[in-house]
């Protein structure tokens, strides 16, 4: 393929790529085919000869596009977002082309200075404290990272590391196989899987440690823990605290957990996947209390700030923690400039050799919306998650089991655990929304994200007769009247709208009569 060929194809795939994001809503987020439905439809071997782009093109749309799951549809509500933009994407088109291997300062000085200067940009637009930030008074910095499981994996493998250096410093004789082998770590029950799969790969062994009834990880419940390893003689390494939790965006006591890592000597990572990009808004603020006592921090840019996958930023409060931990200095890989704060080697700050330069796709998304425009998409998603909640809450056949927190809400049918399932199994077989479920306390319940390219009104007004459709057919008419019953005796106690609540159950049981 020459360049006219490409400038061709390449101004095809821009159309191709515009023309969907703008047609989404028209898709059936969930695809209709079965497994193995494209080992059917494919050759099995490479073709013997070159191949004309646009039959390629006309097979991606015959072939691939039917078995895709729409995740920038704003009818995907299952896991948490993960976005896409024009600018992102144009970026990522000519980091493509530039074909960057930035592993050093001086593969490409500009891929490694760009990205110093977008983590200070992205450190400062959600307050970050100024010791993680390169430019700030200590030896902070930050990192693109893939994900935040990558993220959380260097902050084990740190902590792993740095505890060895300590202790083998205190007690030379020690073996460090020895040291190793009684490393210990700790993290919540509501942590996100990558956390006990970074466990796995770092061979430290996590304690998932339970919850309150606010599915919170307390002080008290990590102190008891790290007494009972001590006295095991164990050693407590690393604690990977959440900054809103994959099932019900909660937040772990940051200050407490924060206090008793620092006194420990143990490495206090906070994972922020989903819920850090709500800290650029002032009345998300408080949430970060307790933030300057972590080691390490992350969240996700490709969940919520228009960059698209893979981008996770991470900082670090020392970062010759995560470079005394991770080099690996082969004379290839020296040069002049290495050691100087300006032009880190970002090669000792993760776990591969190679690196792209996600710093583009950065630039031209913060540059293209701005600060302003940021916030106000993200309060958006806000505002439409809480107008579920509403209409969830005039419906006594359901059950609001968590209220709406950053763009999530969590609901059940008032039925309870077998309805809820029959519910999201008819969603789905539909097809026209996509939810997950978590388990709150034994209950299986629904997570509802918002989620999507351009989430509207709209698509919460359609994700509510959806949900009315399905639970007409699974609902029995004596059913729905207990409930009412039920729910009217309930708000009778002390509730102001007692009147009208027993108005409206009466008009209701007339209709489903």
């Amino acid at each position: 393929m020459n360049s006219e060929e490409f400038r061709e194809f390449g101004k095809a795939a821009i159309d191709f790529v515009a023309d969907y994001l703008d047609t989404i809503r028209d898709r059936p987020v969930l695809p209709s085919v079965e497994p193995g439905y494209l080992h059917d439809l494919l050759p099995t071997e490479i073709p013997d000869n070159s191949e004309d782009w646009k039959e390629i093109m006309k097979d991606l749309e015959r072939f691939v596009m039917p078995g895709m799951t729409h995740w920038q549809s704003p009818n995907f509500h299952a896991y948490y977002p993960t976005q896409t933009s024009f600018p992102s994407i144009v970026g990522e088109v000519i980091s493509a082309g530039l074909g960057v291997v930035g592993f050093s300062w001086i593969c490409s000085p500009a891929c490694t200075e760009l990205e110093v200067i977008m983590m200070n940009w992205l450190g400062k637009f959600i307050n970050l404290p100024e010791s993680f930030l390169n430019c700030g008074p200590g030896n902070g910095g930050g990192v693109i990272q893939g994900s935040a499981s990558e993220s959380i994996l260097v902050a084990i493998l740190t902590a792993r590391e740095q505890t060895v250096r300590r202790i083998k410093s205190q007690f030379p004789d020690m073996e460090e196989g020895v040291i190793r082998s009684k490393l210990v770590g700790y993290s919540s029950d509501q942590s996100n899987s990558c956390v006990e799969k970074g466990g796995i790969l770092g061979a430290i062994p996590l304690r998932l440690l339970p919850t309150d009834e606010n599915w919170v990880l307390r002080g008290e419940t990590l102190q008891k823990a790290i007494d009972e390893d001590i006295a095991r003689g164990l050693i407590p390494c690393v604690c990977i605290s959440t900054m809103g939790t994959t099932s019900t965006c909660a937040f772990d006591d940051i200050p407490a957990l924060g206090e008793i890592c620092n006194k420990n000597n143990i490495w206090f990572h906070i994972d922020a996947a989903y819920a850090g990009s709500f800290f650029c808004l002032p009345e998300y603020q408080h949430a970060m209390k307790g933030i300057e006592l972590a080691d390490s921090f992350n969240y996700n840019l490709h969940k919520l700030m228009h960059v698209n996958f893979d981008c996770c930023a991470m900082w670090f409060q020392n970062c010759d923690s995560v470079v005394q931990s991770f080099t690996v200095d082969r004379i290839y890989l020296q040069h002049q400039f290495q050691g100087q704060s300006l032009a880190p080697d970002y090669r000792h700050w993760q776990i591969s050799l190679g690196r792209r330069f996600r710093a583009l796709k950065v630039w031209f998304t913060l540059r293209s919306y701005g600060k302003a425009k940021i916030c106000e998409i993200l309060r958006r998603r806000i505002q439409l998650a809480e107008s579920l909640e509403q209409k969830l809450r005039t419906d006594p056949r359901f059950e609001v089991t968590y209220p709406a927190y950053m763009g999530l809400v969590i609901f059940r049918l008032a039925e309870g655990c077998e309805k809820t399932k029959i519910l999201l199994e008819k969603l789905h077989e539909r097809k026209n929304l996509y939810l997950t479920p978590t388990n709150c306390h034994g209950k299986f319940v629904i997570r509802f994200v918002i989620a999507g390219i351009d989430p509207q009104e709209g698509d919460i007004e359609f994700a509510w007769k959806e949900f009315q459709t399905v639970v007409n057919s699974i609902v029995t008419r004596d059913d729905q009247i207990s409930m009412m019953e039920t729910n009217i005796i309930e708000k009778k106690k002390g509730d102001e709208e007692t009147a009208w609540m027993e108005i409206s159950h009466d008009q209701n049981v007339e209709k489903i009569k």
